[in-house]
């Protein structure tokens, strides 16, 4: 197998993936889930010569990971809790990040706008701490800016009673893209990666897990998988997984994720025509707030409110959508509206639940990642954020080979592991712009050779990604070309609802099978809609 990020895509024909799974034989390590720590794990295994297989019951990175809210960060509020340890990691996993995916993430500037004078001095000595904890690895100094100068960086900011701001500098990235490359780079040094394929049971032998059940959601094909070390990265849906084991092996489970759901809204640019960021540390609430550039929309967000539910596509809440606009209303010149809206979507969290407190307040709930390991043998991994998803995978590895899950082996080698399609500097386009053939980087050759590259569906979508997507991609479903593999949904949820037709007889020649068109466009109007 390759580890060139620069070599030709693998094709990723579905019946060989199924051939590969349905072969006798017994893994190193089976990861069930697809998201962000799921994916860190199977490659980190691959590039160490494990035998890897993962399985993931819907797409990659359906859930949770990709509804982030776009940023690589170190964790401001982090360093306000005094948490210096995980500030220190994330600052170093940014670092990293944003060298092994140059094409998918990149610096950006924020500004905390003040209107106190007490403020500017207060979050900026805060802020310059920050750059201290980053040492080399920080991505622009700390600025303490005034009246004008604030105004210049958030040109719409609201300006009566503005004193002037702090700037500083964290990272932003495309989150699907980055779980799909992830995947594809697994898949390059030799991991078997199957989306839509649950896991159905676990497989317990002496009172061991020994493997698992897994069933292709296309046909209902099973396969039975036989791995040494099991890994539940299931994310916010963990302990269903860990009852599962729980039941077949008589030990029973406490639940060990507090949901949280986080709710983001989209508009157009022109609310803050800026390449800065806006941040508000300390909402009327005690939340913070996010004003972000991303492909040429803005992001609002977030919140943070307890679940008590594991809905698949949640639905956000009528006092969120109220909360966000309500704030932005506050810090911005011309709010938007409810009519200003093109999409809204929602991510549920998968917070770590002390197991001897309650779990009704999330501010109190761990965001460190937990791994545990159950009397059967099944490695549960949770929490955690996007940013430290790489030494998430480490701890999991180290957790497993300390547990005499899997044989001794070299140690990690994804601090310098360039994703697939890294580096990106023959295609010099920033990330905040619309997306084009940037997001590709060394493959976007691939891409533009592919016939329907001249045909552009929207901005940032030819009909030739449609096609890489399901020849190259992983793609079966309209949902996951404008969801994942472009980011429409999540941008316009509307103009992707009048795109899915063509994506879907796009995807219909290239794979033969029905693309989900209907579930998509009800999918769709649910992202375009704002609760009442």
């Amino acid at each position: 197998m390759t580890t060139d990020s620069a070599a030709a895509p693998l094709p990723t024909l579905r019946a060989d993936l199924l051939d590969r799974l349905a072969q006798p034989g017994t893994y190193d390590l089976a990861v069930i889930g697809g998201g962000a720590t799921g994916l860190g794990v199977a490659l980190d295994a691959a590039v160490r010569g494990y035998r890897v297989v993962l399985v993931e019951s819907h797409d990659f990175a359906k859930g949770t990971s990709s509804r982030a809210t776009k940023l690589v960060h170190g964790g401001v509020r982090y360093l306000a809790q005094g948490n210096i340890a995980l500030v220190r990691e994330a600052l170093h996993e940014r670092t990293t990040l944003l060298h092994n995916a140059p094409h998918l993430a990149q610096p950006l500037a924020f500004v905390m706008p003040s209107y106190k004078f007490w403020e500017t001095p207060f979050y900026g000595v805060g802020l310059k701490m920050y750059d201290a904890l980053a040492g080399k690895a920080g991505l622009g100094a700390t600025e303490f800016l005034g009246r004008a100068e604030a105004l210049r960086c958030l040109p719409t900011a609201r300006p009566e009673g503005l004193k002037g701001g702090v700037k500083y500098w964290d990272g932003q990235f495309d989150d699907a893209r980055l779980a799909l490359a992830l995947a594809r780079t697994a898949a390059a040094h030799g991991a078997l990666l199957v989306n839509y394929c649950p896991a159905r049971e676990l497989i317990h032998e002496a009172g061991k897990v020994a493997g698992l059940v897994c069933e292709d959601a296309e046909t209902g094909r099973r396969f039975e998988i036989r791995a040494a070390c099991v890994v539940n990265a299931t994310g916010v849906w963990v302990d269903g997984l860990r009852q599962q084991d729980g039941e077949a092996t008589g030990n029973p489970v406490r639940p060990m994720v507090a949901p949280s759901q986080g709710v983001h809204i989209v508009v157009d640019r022109d609310f803050l025509p800026s390449d800065h960021a806006l941040m508000v540390p300390k909402t009327a609430d005690g939340r913070v707030l996010f004003a972000v550039p991303w492909l040429g929309k803005l992001i609002l967000g977030t919140t943070d409110s307890p679940r008590h539910d594991l809905a698949r596509e949640p639905l956000a809440l009528p006092e969120e959508v109220a909360f966000i606009l309500g704030e932005s209303a506050r810090y911005l010149s011309r709010a938007p509206t409810a009519a200003d809206v093109r999409s809204i979507w929602v991510g549920l969290r998968p917070l770590v639940k002390p197991q001897d407190e309650d779990a009704g307040n999330t501010k109190a709930i761990s965001r460190e990642h937990t791994v545990a390991v159950g009397r059967s043998g099944l490695v549960t991994v949770t929490g955690g954020k996007w940013t430290t998803y790489r030494a998430m995978a480490e701890d999991v590895l180290q957790k497993c080979v300390a547990d005499g899950l899997l044989a001794p082996r070299a140690a990690s080698r994804t601090s310098d592991l360039p994703v697939v399609g890294a580096p990106a500097a023959a295609v010099p386009q920033r990330l905040c712009d619309a997306q084009g053939l940037h997001s590709y980087g060394t493959e976007a050759p691939v891409v533009a050779a592919l016939p329907g590259a001249g045909i552009e569906l929207a901005p940032g979508l030819t009909e030739a990604m449609v096609r890489f997507a399901a020849r190259h991609e992983y793609a079966r479903t309209v949902e996951d070309v404008l969801a994942r593999r472009s980011r429409l949904l999540f941008l316009d949820a509307r103009q992707a609802a009048a795109l899915a037709p063509a994506v879907a007889a796009l995807l219909r020649e290239e794979l033969g099978i029905d693309p989900q068109l209907q579930p998509f466009l009800a999918l769709a109007q649910q992202y375009a809609e704002l609760p009442l």
